[in-house]
C-alpha cells in the first residue's frame, strides 16, 4: 500500500509543495535499521560537544566503579543512568536537527522545542550526579 502525502517546505518566505510517496508495507531489514541507529549515534558523537562530555564522565565513573568495587546492583543503576543521559542527548540532537530543518528564523516555538529538549538532558544529568554521589560517597568513607 502506498500513501501519498504532500509536504510543504518554507524557505525564505516561499512555499514549496513536494509529493512524497510512502510505502507502508515495506520495511528495511533489521540489520539496516540497526545500521541507521549506529550511524546516528556515531554522527552525534562526532558532531556534538555535549555527548562527548557525557561520555567522558561516563568513562570516569566506570574507572571509579572498578576502583571502589561497585556491587552488581550499583553497576546496574549506573548503566541505566548512562543509558538515560546518552539517550536523551541523542533525542535532543534529533530535535535540534528537525527544528533547524524546519526554520532558519528565530522563532519562539523553535526556541521552546530546543530549550525543553536540552532541559530534559539537564534534568537527567543532574539526577545521575545525585544518584552517583549517593553510590560513591559512602564507599569513599569506608
Amino acid at each position: 500500500m502506498i500513501i501519498s502525502k504532500k509536504i510543504v517546505f518554507v524557505e525564505g518566505g516561499k512555499y514549496q509543495v513536494h509529493k512524497l510517496d510512502i510505502n507502508i508495507m515495506h520495511k528495511d531489514p533489521f540489520y539496516k535499521s540497526l545500521g541507521y541507529a549506529i550511524s546516528g549515534i556515531i554522527h552525534c558523537i562526532q558532531k556534538e560537544r555535549n555527548i562527548k562530555i557525557h561520555i567522558l564522565f561516563m568513562l570516569f565513573v566506570v574507572m571509579c566503579g572498578f576502583i571502589v568495587h561497585l556491587s552488581v546492583m550499583e553497576w546496574f543503576i549506573c548503566i541505566l543512568l548512562f543509558a538515560l543521559v546518552i539517550s536523551l542527548e541523542l533525542v535532543n540532537t534529533a530535535i535540534e536537527a528537525v527544528v533547524d530543518l524546519c526554520t532558519q528564523e528565530i522563532h519562539p516555538l523553535a526556541k521552546t522545542a530546543k530549550d525543553t529538549a536540552a532541559g530534559a538532558v539537564l534534568v537527567s544529568a543532574m539526577a545521575s550526579v545525585i544518584v552517583g554521589l549517593m553510590i560513591f560517597i559512602p564507599k569513599l568513607f569506608n
